[in-house]
């Protein structure tokens, strides 16, 4: 599976997690460089407290375009070290 942003691949990996129609893709699979932390956070009932990326690729950003879930709950234990993306990001075979 493929990442597609700003036509730059932001993740590929073969080893995805699906859960609730999202690919997480693993850490290790991310282009680190285009992502900046921010100060978003949301909670999934299940999930825990996720925290999010903006995607910075060629001078364009995209706020908020990932997320991840530092400590999920036992119940998402599984996407740990995961990253998945929203707003845009093509996730394609």
């Amino acid at each position: 599976m493929k990442a597609i942003w700003n036509d730059q691949v932001i993740a590929e990996s073969n080893d995805t997690i699906v859960v609730e129609n999202n690919h997480y893709f693993p850490l290790d699979s991310v282009k680190s460089q285009f992502l900046e932390t921010t100060d978003t956070h949301t909670t999934c009932p299940w999930k825990g407290l996720a925290s999010y990326y903006t995607l910075n690729v060629d001078g364009k950003q995209n706020q908020d375009a990932a997320w991840y879930y530092p400590q999920p709950k036992e119940a998402a234990a599984n996407i740990t070290n995961y990253v998945a993306f929203w707003k845009g990001v093509k996730v394609t075979s």
